[in-house]
């Protein structure tokens, strides 16, 4: 795969400001104007991480994220205004890594970039490639998740979410430890990206108690995958 940075931004200005520092790291970069033309470029050159402002003409950069997410787990840093917090939760909800807020500085988003690209390596498993609660099965080698043989559409980071919780069952886990195992000590955004994660899993999971195992939320605390002796 080329070293590709999508950067997804109607303002040329800010396209040309981040260009030079991004290269500098040994990046190609490309860009896209508006929304139709960053899901172009996004098909055609499957870059390594895409910067996506939210702001843009013909479709939005919320649209754009939600668009990617139904294909790829490619990294996704939303670019947000000040005063855009509900946006930033949304990028979230749709499956963005990080977000950036505007002012920044170019230093600031290279770091963002190299931290969320470090974070790519798949969470530590102690040897076990398979996890088995029927009718559940959780494949960490290939990143995949199955409801009685059926594959469920989960973005890399709620499977490694998932998978935290489920190697650890009946043990309590702080949000805290998740966010520094998956998302990396460095991470710059929203520790309530662990509860939208967390919102996810368990609405795609369909979870509602049928199972003799869940997704329990300890107040205070964080999240357990209780599982029922049977």
């Amino acid at each position: 795969m080329d070293k590709n940075i999508l950067i997804a931004d109607d303002n040329m200005e800010i396209i040309k400001i981040l260009k030079p520092y991004i290269e500098k790291e040994g990046f190609n970069v490309i860009f896209a104007l508006d929304g139709e033309e960053a899901l172009l470029k996004f098909k055609h050159y499957n870059p390594q991480l895409i910067l996506l402002d939210i702001m843009m003409p013909l479709i939005d950069g919320l649209e754009v994220c939600k668009s990617i997410r139904n294909e790829s787990n490619t990294p996704i840093i939303m670019i947000t205004a000040k005063s855009e917090d509900a946006d930033k939760i949304l990028g979230l909800n749709f499956g963005a890594d990080d977000y950036v807020t505007k002012p920044f500085s170019p230093g600031e988003v290279v770091a963002r970039i190299k931290a969320v690209l470090r974070r790519l390596a798949p969470v530590e498993n102690n040897g076990i490639a398979l996890i088995k609660y029927p009718p559940l099965e959780i494949d960490i080698n290939n990143y995949s998740v199955k409801i009685d043989s059926a594959n469920i559409n989960l973005t890399k980071k709620e499977i490694e979410v998932l998978w935290m919780l489920a190697s650890s069952q009946n043990k309590v886990i702080k949000r805290d430890e998740l966010l520094d195992n998956i998302w990396g000590v460095d991470y710059f955004g929203d520790p309530r990206t662990v509860d939208t994660h967390i919102k996810r899993i368990r609405a795609k999971l369909n979870l509602n108690g049928q199972y003799t195992w869940d997704i329990k939320t300890i107040w205070g605390m964080g999240y357990k995958f209780e599982v029922e002796d049977v």
